[in-house]
């Protein structure tokens, strides 16, 4: 969730990008949505309340500046129902000329160094992008700043060109690459980026089906997370939850969490 910041408070809605954004690619899809949501205020006062189940709740929260991010954390903070904050620094920084706040070492540091201040009943998750040069210094920047744990990757960067217009499909030219296409890079950033850090890691992108998740963990993630599959089988995750113990016996695994970070022995 996210507001942006309007005399000196949090808008109700986060607004959507303009135009075309989605396309569909041979092996996933490109996005550029804009994170639309209603905002902090309006999660809080109604959609957290007809949250029925009891399973934890990761709140994933995004802003346009510094201020804005401890805005949106103050208001997390105290909402008793959630149980982690996810940290989205993939978000242009409008002070900044609009340069993400997760491809610079230090902004990365700095507003985690922030955001961990203003959290002081919840664990802080912070979610790396891949498009830097080198995943691990991030993420270094973010454990040294107090991150309780790293999720990682965001989406790649990519685009599509109409061959009819002979222009690119998406309004914004370029957009969030993902589906199962890129699961060979988040594998080898996850692998780097455990090497890296000592605090756990919830591994994503192009996972969509039970042997993904486990190669996302022998590469070092404690846990996963499955977004695009969810588009094309909304039941994904029920039925990679149900196939994980006929896969496990294939490949003699008796638990999951022993074989977190597997695939760096020997």
């Amino acid at each position: 969730v996210g507001g942006r910041e309007e005399q000196g408070h949090c808008r109700i809605l986060r607004e959507e990008n303009k135009g075309i954004r989605i396309a569909e690619t041979p092996s996933g899809m490109i996005n550029c949505i804009g994170l639309e949501n209603p905002g902090i205020e309006y999660f809080r006062n109604n959609i957290i309340k007809n949250i029925k189940y009891k399973a934890p709740i990761i709140l994933n929260i995004n802003g346009e500046s510094e201020e804005e991010y401890i805005k949106i954390s103050e208001i997390a903070n105290e909402i008793e129902r959630v149980d982690f904050i996810e940290l989205n620094i993939s978000c242009p920084n409008v002070k900044n000329g609009g340069m993400a706040f997760g491809i610079n070492c230090k902004t990365a540091e700095n507003l985690t160094k922030s955001v961990k201040k203003v959290l002081t009943k919840k664990p802080l998750i912070v979610k790396l992008s891949p498009n830097v040069t080198d995943i691990t210094e991030i993420a270094r920047a973010c454990e040294s700043a107090g991150a309780d744990g790293i999720s990682m990757i965001n989406t790649l960067l990519g685009m599509r060109i109409d061959l009819k217009t002979k222009k690119p499909v998406i309004a914004n030219k370029m957009g969030g690459y993902s589906g199962r296409a890129i699961l060979p890079v988040a594998l080898r950033m996850v692998y780097q980026v455990y090497e890296a850090v000592k605090i756990p890691i919830i591994g994503m992108g192009g996972v969509s089906c039970a042997e993904d998740v486990l190669e996302m963990l022998l590469a070092g993630a404690s846990a996963v997370q499955i977004g695009a599959a969810n588009l094309t089988e909304p039941f994904i995750c029920k039925k990679i939850i149900e196939e994980l113990p006929r896969v496990m016996e294939k490949y003699n695994i008796k638990s999951l969490k022993e074989i977190t970070g597997g695939a760096h022995n020997g």
